[in-house]
């Protein structure tokens, strides 16, 4: 039996663009605790995109945040011994959570170079609907559409 969720623990805004979900972002990149590497590295590819596209980069991340955020998903249900996959809208945390998993998964699947570069490149194709974040999306949301049939099934 599970017991309750724990409680969420508030996210501070980061020190340059005082935005919660760079913030965030910054937090799911950081491996072994190195939050400082982290931020450093995501600055750096801030300023990469805002050379690169001549936007201010936190505009280019926004943008790639919510062209890859999904909004169906798939999710198993047992009915009467048979597992049907149920297309679901999915919550607001989640998507976040999915959204920023998906673009870091992307981008440290992408060959050579710094990984700025290399995550800079996603984003700038995620804002542009381009790129291996932007597929899985389309990949999630063709589940959904064709499970659409066991929706009724939906808790």
């Amino acid at each position: 039996m599970r017991r309750g969720t724990p409680p969420e623990r508030p996210v501070a805004p980061d020190m340059r663009y005082n935005s919660l979900s760079l913030a965030t972002f910054i937090q799911h990149m950081m491996l072994s605790g190195k939050k400082s590497l982290a931020q450093r590295l995501m600055y750096e590819t801030l300023d990469l995109i805002q050379e690169k596209a001549g936007k201010p980069g936190i505009e280019i991340f926004d943008s790639a945040m919510k062209n890859v955020s999904p909004l169906m998903e798939v999710r198993p249900r047992r009915v009467g011994g048979a597992t049907y996959q149920v297309p679901m809208e999915v919550p607001t945390d989640r998507r976040m959570t999915l959204t920023i998993r998906w673009l870091l998964s992307a981008a440290r699947a992408r060959s050579g170079k710094s990984f700025p570069e290399k995550l800079a490149a996603e984003f700038m194709d995620a804002a542009s609907n381009q790129g291996a974040a932007i597929r899985k999306r389309e990949e999630t949301h063709k589940m959904a559409e064709a499970n659409r049939a066991f929706s009724h099934y939906r808790a």
